[in-house]
């Protein structure tokens, strides 16, 4: 409950809560008020946790302004001590103890940190490899990673311990209750101390060599032809991973190169050998020589330390044809070359007008959708199942008819929820759902509540079953959702042209309530859907005839992905294969 009501707030006012209960805390403490001290304690440390857990930009705020951690847990500790003077009134031999016990944790918790960054610094994470044996590679001594996370001012936490302690002692006017806590936090503190600074000790005049001499020599033992370079954050990560697969097939020497360290962890699993250097002058003093094709999935700022090698085609492949204003990118005007799916990839940047010449553009399909089925369901034993797979928010605040979450998303799952014959429904919002848009996050939420009141499984890893389902993780993956989906309701987005491929109904939402030719005109991946307007008035209609196999859009569909996504005859895969053949001549 405190937990809900905390998150209802807002960023400022969150961190300006956690303040007020900390300051509450302190003039309790200093008065003797015993009930409101403990009150106001119990708040800090919940609230602690929670605006760790779940607000970040709260944390963010607090640190800015000068009010971190270390200097809370400080106002806690002082806190304490003051409610122990004023309440047990101990001698001055006791009052002396009682101010050097949380001294101590806190003296040892800076001296722990300063030594374990020291440990850091024998250990440069210049290069993070996988799928590569660089060798033998001589390190210093590391200290378990549980101690090294809790060195510094986390580790001063432990004197959490004093707040119920004192909260006893003052109750029961006795001083010994907070003596043993205090002696606790302290042989606490220590052990992780001495387990840093025995590590420490043991690593003196050793440490490790950048990682980069050994990647040099990797990659001029290799020889990779195809680099795959990706620049982008952790939540953008499924913008790589879905060319990896058709990377690992081209049978050629290929790498994947990667600049931060959160995205590394996060990439899908891969034979591919991957390659990150977070550093931009670390990643410059690499020699890329053999390299004769350099694939980026997205435009970031990021990409300047790949694009300055002169030695190899820069190309453009993104991460899936559009009709949204971020497929047509002016930016795209820096690669060598743009590779779209198919006719209306390049009529899109001929329309925009951004700079991207039409000589510079190939058409190769999507060398993705091996996997997507084009025929019918693949299972009769489930019920008829609709995938609704809204977009996100986008980067533009003004722009309220980016996604139908927001407008359309609740009367789109409640009319599926309720429609009968029952169907199945499967909700994979976009991964970056919610991160700029509070409302959207709002109704992303109420729409998973109304698919858990409905029996769904809202945390789903599997399309096994007949529940209704929430999939938000990296699997069940997008196009095995495909597999599996009799009828997609979707936004503007390159869902609906992957979803082509399997020439299966598609809807398409109208939040802005366009006429339907504009629509259309507008947005010509929509050729061959149903539009949905705003009050979903259509749904329950839509459901029924294709339900029914009385499509009338069959024909539309077929011309449109040959559109879309080049003719049904071309083999996307070989198509990939043939232009990095080209680049690599």
């Amino acid at each position: 409950m405190f937990g809900t009501l905390f998150q209802r707030l807002g960023v400022a006012a969150r961190g300006a809560l956690l303040l007020l209960f900390y300051l509450v805390m302190l003039v309790a403490g200093a008065l003797g008020g015993v009930v409101v001290y403990a009150l106001a304690g119990f708040a800090a440390v919940v609230g602690e946790y929670v605006v760790d857990r779940w607000s970040a930009p709260s944390v963010t705020l607090l640190e800015k302004v000068g009010l971190g951690r270390a200097y809370r847990q400080l106002t806690r500790d002082l806190a304490t001590v003051l409610l122990v003077i004023a309440t047990v009134r101990p001698d001055a031999p006791q009052t002396l103890v009682v101010m050097v016990l949380p001294a101590l944790v806190w003296v040892i918790s800076i001296f722990a940190g300063a030594l374990s960054k020291m440990i850091d610094r024998r250990n440069p994470v210049s290069a993070l490899v996988r799928n590569i044996d660089l060798g033998p590679v001589r390190s210093a001594p590391r200290p378990p990673e549980w101690s090294a996370q809790l060195a510094g001012d986390r580790l001063a936490f432990t004197n959490v311990l004093l707040v119920p302690a004192a909260v006893v002692a003052a109750l029961s006017d006795d001083i010994v209750p907070v003596l043993v806590a205090g002696a606790v936090a302290v042989l606490a503190t220590a052990v992780v101390g001495l387990i840093i600074a025995i590590t420490w000790l043991r690593g003196r005049g050793t440490g490790q060599p950048s990682l980069l001499p050994a990647v040099q020599a990797w990659l001029d033992t290799y020889r990779p032809e195809v680099a795959f370079y990706f620049a982008g954050p952790a939540k953008d990560v499924y913008q790589a991973n879905m060319w990896l697969a058709p990377t690992e097939a081209l049978g050629r020497p290929a790498v994947v190169l990667m600049r931060s360290r959160e995205a590394f962890k996060e990439l899908a699993d891969t034979r591919l050998p991957v390659i990150c250097v977070p550093a931009g002058v670390d990643f410059m003093n690499l020699e890329f020589g053999s390299v004769r094709a350099a694939l980026y999935a997205a435009n970031v700022g990021a990409n300047i330390h790949m694009l300055r090698e002169p030695g190899m085609k820069h190309v453009f492949v993104g991460h899936g044809d559009s009709d949204k204003q971020a497929s047509v990118n002016p930016y795209s005007k820096v690669y060598d070359e743009v590779w779209v799916a198919g006719l209306a990839g390049r009529e899109r940047y001929a329309r925009a007008g951004v700079g991207v010449l039409d000589a510079d553009i190939t058409e190769i399909g999507r060398p993705q959708l091996a996997g997507v089925h084009t025929f019918g369901a693949e299972s009769v034993d489930r019920p008829f199942t609709v995938l609704y797979a809204p977009t996100w928010e986008g980067w533009l605040d003004d722009d309220p008819y980016h996604t139908s979450l927001v407008l359309m998303g609740e009367r789109i799952v409640a009319g599926l929820l309720a429609t009968t014959p029952a169907v199945r429904l499967v909700y994979k919002p976009h991964p970056l759902t919610g991160t700029r848009s509070k409302e959207a996050k709002a109704v992303h939420q109420r729409v998973v509540e109304r698919i858990r009141a409905a029996g769904g499984d809202t945390d789903a890893t599997s399309l096994d079953g007949t529940r209704h389902l929430v999939v938000t993780g990296r699997t069940p993956a997008l196009f095995d959702c495909f597999n599996q989906t009799d009828l997609l309701i979707s936004d503007v987005s390159s869902v609906v042209s992957d979803f082509v491929q399997s020439q299966r109904p598609y809807v398409v939402a109208n939040p802005g309530g366009l006429s339907e030719d504009e629509f259309r005109r507008d947005y010509p991946t929509s050729r061959a859907a149903y539009l949905l307007s705003r009050d979903c008035g259509e749904l329950e209609k839509i459901v029924a005839v294709t339900r029914a196999g009385d499509d009338p859009m069959t024909e539309a569909r077929r011309e449109l992905k040959t559109y879309l996504l080049g003719p049904a005859e071309a083999n996307p895969m070989d198509r990939f294969r043939e232009e990095i053949a080209r680049l690599c001549r």
